[in-house]
């Protein structure tokens, strides 16, 4: 029976919906114990992960048998693409199933450090009344919203980020000027050195490749508004996270928000600790209960067709 291993997370009515027609081994927290995932894939014919299971040459070598890596998420950094190519291993992401969840974190995010008013629950709550640090927050709507990177999350942040009242400007080294999506978004297309310079809230939407890693640097952060908001949902190493923690300290960045870190978990010396204007989620952007449900469904229709149209061919 054509068999499939699920190495992290998935939503439970999907693994279901999986087992029904195939023999599907599901453990949550597989991917911690690789010893033992590596034994799971010894005969499996597919294997779904999400971003923490490292699918390189090793772990394909385990298992001579895959043919479908299904991943729960959209970034495929943490999967060799070439390598499963190399075998005619299909590849299959999760391509816009959490796109919503990721742009309301953005927008979410951007307007609590705009207004930069909600960590003081505990001072009004112990008889303190810090009314008038908290009076100069800044309403979102007239802000200039910078994307870098364009794709389908990027224009969804872009949605709603207009939809609140904020201008959109973009950059996407893959869409020229010329292309009628700006047009169509009511986004102004821009140089990458003329989104930092003008947004007022600067988002990444990426992926991870030399071109790419610490593409926020310090010398790119010091071209941007000293009070902008910079917002990385994308790849940890997109961003120069010690650059990201001097400006803040210097009072050269307005605020950060980001979910993404070069290395998951962060180290204890980590310099973005007790780093002031900075929000900081363990991956999960684009987590939610409905994005989950999303993600997972789409995946295992996916896997399960993938697998059907390789069993007919075969036959």
């Amino acid at each position: 029976m054509t068999r499939i291993v699920i190495a992290e997370f998935m939503d439970e009515p999907a693994v279901a919906s999986l087992a029904s027609r195939f023999d599907v081994a599901y453990d949550r927290d597989l991917v911690d114990r690789p010893d033992e995932l590596a034994i799971q894939i010894a005969d499996a014919d597919a294997l779904i992960v999400r971003n923490r299971t490292s699918v390189d040459r090793p772990l394909l070598a385990a298992a001579p048998r895959l043919r479908v890596v299904g991943r729960l998420g959209v970034g495929l950094d943490n999967i060799d693409v070439k390598a499963c190519a190399e075998r005619s291993i299909q590849v299959i992401p999760a391509t816009g199933a959490n796109a919503l969840a990721v742009a309301e974190y953005v927008i979410a995010t951007a307007m609590t450090l705009l207004r930069g008013a909600y960590q003081a629950t505990a001072d009004v709550a112990g008889g303190h009344w810090p009314r008038n640090a908290l009076s100069n927050g800044r309403e979102t709507a007239g802000k200039t919203l910078g994307l870098v990177g364009y794709g389908n999350i990027g224009r969804l942040v872009g949605k709603l980020g207009r939809a609140i009242g904020m201008r959109t400007i973009g950059f996407d080294p893959h869409i020229p000027a010329s292309s009628p999506a700006w047009a169509q978004d009511a986004t102004t297309p821009r140089t990458f050195a003329e989104v930092l310079a003008e947004a007022d809230v600067v988002t990444l939407h990426v992926p991870l490749t030399p071109a790419t890693r610490n593409l926020i640097d310090a010398a790119r952060l010091s071209t941007m508004k000293p009070d902008s908001i910079l917002i990385n949902t994308a790849r940890g190493g997109v961003v120069d996270e010690g650059a990201v923690a001097a400006a803040l300290r210097a009072q050269r960045l307005g605020g950060a928000a980001l979910d993404v870190f070069a290395h998951e978990p962060l180290g204890v010396g980590s310099p973005l600790k007790d780093c002031p204007r900075l929000l900081l989620t363990p991956h999960v952007a684009g987590v939610t209960r409905e994005s989950n449900t999303r993600v997972s469904w789409l995946i295992a229709q996916q896997v399960a067709d993938a697998l059907g149209a390789r069993e007919a061919i075969s036959k």
